[in-house]
């Protein structure tokens, strides 16, 4: 099947669009128009992992982690990028849904919420996620006999569409003043050296921050001005009650030796990671994958008896003990990996012709002895 098939299921079930600002997903590396049958799920891309691909015969490589995050300025053989060299050269193609998939209904924080036994119908995010720009508002000012020209213009750029509907803009008449200074030796309308006053229309419209460069080009080119004045207003969507982490109660009091052999238990771990208290019950608790120390405030303004993750700083671990709240780490990647059984099993239901293997060679850098 063609790759566009999969980044399409992907988003079904993680879409990118609710991923962190800060975060890389989607496809790093490949063609959405290029054949893929069998597809390799792992939460680091890590030269064992490569080499486990290319034993499976994997032409795509799911990576939890962005294996393209901070931006490599060189991909050859041999350097930090050589995985990324690798999988180009061969053909392999790589997708990360990382912040997008812990957001995600049925994702890695709920997989999480479910580890620790917080009811479904209690739970929802730790902390909601920030709405990321992704339009700009154009606002520019136009003589009245070169509207139309200028507003064909943009839209032919990419600019004006909203949902289904084309060459959206608003149009208000107004008064432009501008004064030619010595440099203006050609104004468009009027003269150097002289308060001019035109009859202008302000057109404001949309457009993807990805074509600002074309739409900018296209106003310069249309516009009769020398100078065109414009503003750009970064737009966001309204916050939708999507978030990060989880947050809810047991379906009843439950004694925390309980709660934390069911997170060994529910993770296939042997160990954890204990700050606090370990007796007493637990009514609500909070989760959040990887290092979520940050969001530690979060948990204890909910009042969370337990809080897990993957890993917490050693002052934020104390301040939570001193609040006598539990801290569960599993180590970063420990907090993650489950999810891949489950992002695996939903790729195989809607897509039966890809091949889906979970690698056996990606593990947490850290071991336990």
């Amino acid at each position: 099947m063609e790759l566009r098939n999969v980044i399409s299921a992907l988003e079904e079930i993680a879409p990118t669009r609710n991923a962190e600002a800060w975060d890389n997903v989607g496809l790093l590396a490949g063609d959405p128009q290029q054949e893929v049958t069998r597809a390799i799920l792992c939460i680091d891309f890590t030269p064992a992992v490569a080499a486990e691909a290319a034993k499976e015969k994997c032409d795509l490589v799911i990576a939890y982690h962005p294996v393209i995050f901070d931006g490599l300025k060189r991909i050859v053989g041999g350097s930090a990028g050589s995985v990324v060299f690798d999988a180009i050269r061969r053909g392999v193609a790589i997708y990360s849904p990382h912040t997008a998939l812990d957001v995600a209904d049925g994702g890695t924080n709920d997989m999480l919420a479910d580890a620790i036994g917080i009811a479904p119908e209690t739970r929802g995010p730790l902390r909601l996620i920030e709405p990321k720009a992704s339009q700009y508002k154009l606002v520019t000012f136009v003589p009245e006999q070169d509207v139309d020209r200028v507003a064909a213009a943009l839209f032919d750029a990419g600019a004006g569409r909203i949902g289904n509907y084309t060459q959206c803009s608003f149009r208000t008449a107004g008064t432009g003043t501008f004064f030619g200074e010595a440099g203006a030796t050609n104004p468009t309308i009027g003269q150097s050296g002289k308060l001019e006053r035109a009859a202008e229309v302000r057109i404001e419209t949309v457009m993807p921050i990805a074509l600002l460069t074309e739409v900018l080009a296209a106003l310069r080119a249309s516009h009769p001005y020398e100078e065109p004045a414009f503003d750009l207003v970064q737009l966001a969507a309204p916050p939708e009650k999507l978030g990060q982490g989880r947050l809810g109660k047991l379906p009843s009091p439950t004694a925390r030796e309980q709660v934390i052999d069911r997170i060994k238990r529910e993770l296939g771990l042997n160990h954890l990671l204990i700050a606090g208290p370990t007796s007493g019950a637990v009514n609500i608790a909070a989760c959040c994958a990887g290092s979520c120390g940050d969001m530690l405030d979060d948990a204890l303004r909910a009042r969370a008896e337990l809080y897990l993750t993957g890993e917490m700083k050693h002052h934020e671990a104390l301040r939570a003990a001193r609040a006598g709240m539990t801290v569960v780490c599993t180590l970063h990647s420990n907090s993650e990996r489950a999810v891949l059984k489950r992002l695996g099993k939903r790729l195989s239901d809607e897509l039966s012709e890809l091949g889906v293997v979970l690698s056996s060679a990606d593990r947490d850098p850290f071991e336990i002895r």
